[in-house]
């Protein structure tokens, strides 16, 4: 007992630190690009609409509409309730994933592999490693997010996520743990064999180049105005440059419940996922943008606890609906 709470007081601790944690989505100094992002976006509105532009900074960061709303104040729980709880009994399956799909491939352990089996390669090599990884592990995302709103049962619990009212970059851990293990598992393991085919061509696991212990490829992807992916704040890269690099405004669209933009842009770092199987739209503004999931009810998942067992109520109900109609049986009513 008292190595468990040894254990998750030392767990409580670290997600008290993730704005410290250049591993964490909130690291301040990701927080930091995209204030200014956002300076700047206030800056070019003002410009634009001289007769509009009285707000503050402060104001147009922290609007009414978002504020005042119960959206807004759920997620700021959520992200205490769900990180100490769920993110704790989660821990380690990322790892453990994509250590076991290294065994598989290769036949050894990775955690037993030697210095010098870990160390670098010329550069160039190192660089294809880079990206080869970063494209398969995007691509399982992308089709595990894809799954998550095509198969019925998986939407019941990516639901959490999209049912956010209002955004601020705490919504982003709105997800349920569910969906936390799905992408575990199949990310992990999508890295882990990416990893054990090149140690099989050059019996060494490549040391990807990283900046303050995070691989170059996502520091840069969190450094780009992460943050306002999850917000009110509107920020959409030029002409065809959305296609090529993903933008905070590529992410609001997915989140929209406007007809128009229901299952699109799937894709977390390389919106060509979306360009290549159709999924892909990008309006030139926000004005039909409304985040939610159209005709769920607000209090539908109104408190934390509603977010993780209401998910489990309902895929339990299709369940139970998809056996009766195989075997004939009447359904009762929705």
């Amino acid at each position: 007992m008292q190595d468990f709470l040894a254990t998750f007081s030392g767990h409580v601790v670290s997600v008290l630190m993730n704005p410290f944690d250049p591993n964490q989505r909130i690291f301040l100094l990701y927080v930091l690009t995209s204030l200014l992002a956002a300076f700047l976006i206030w800056r070019a509105h003002r410009h634009a609409n001289r007769s509009e532009g009285k707000s503050s900074f402060l104001g147009f960061l922290f609007p009414k509409s978002v504020w005042d709303h119960p959206s807004a104040w759920l997620d700021v729980r959520y992200f205490f309730f769900h990180k100490f709880l769920g993110h704790f009994f989660l821990l380690g399956l990322l790892g453990a994933s994509g250590a076991g799909m290294f065994r598989l491939v290769t036949g050894e352990a990775i955690t037993g592999l030697t210095a010098t089996q870990q160390g670098p390669l010329s550069w160039g090599i190192v660089v294809i490693y880079m990206v080869v990884s970063a494209i398969v592990v995007d691509f399982m995302g992308y089709a595990v997010h894809y799954l998550q709103h095509k198969v019925p049962i998986l939407w019941e619990f990516h639901k959490v996520h999209h049912s956010a009212e209002v955004m601020h970059p705490l919504s982003n851990y709105r997800e349920h743990p569910v969906d936390n293990l799905l992408y575990m598992l199949l990310i992990g393991g999508g890295y882990g064999a990416v990893t054990g085919v090149a140690y099989l061509m050059l019996d060494v696991v490549p040391a990807l180049p990283s900046v303050l212990g995070v691989p170059i490829l996502m520091f840069l992807f969190n450094i780009a105005a992460y943050n306002l992916r999850h917000s009110h704040v509107w920020l959409r890269w030029p002409g065809a440059w959305s296609k090529i690099f993903p933008s905070p405004a590529h992410h609001h669209v997915h989140h929209s419940c406007h007809p128009d933009h229901f299952d699109k842009n799937f894709a977390f770092m390389f919106p060509l996922w979306d360009v290549v199987f159709g999924t892909y739209i990008m309006p030139e503004d926000n004005r039909d943008v409304k985040f939610g999931v159209a005709g769920m009810k607000s209090m539908e998942m109104d408190s934390c606890w509603k977010l993780y067992w209401v998910p489990f109520k309902k895929a339990a109900k299709r369940l139970r609906k998809g056996r009766r109609s195989k075997t004939g049986q009447s359904t009762p009513a929705e």
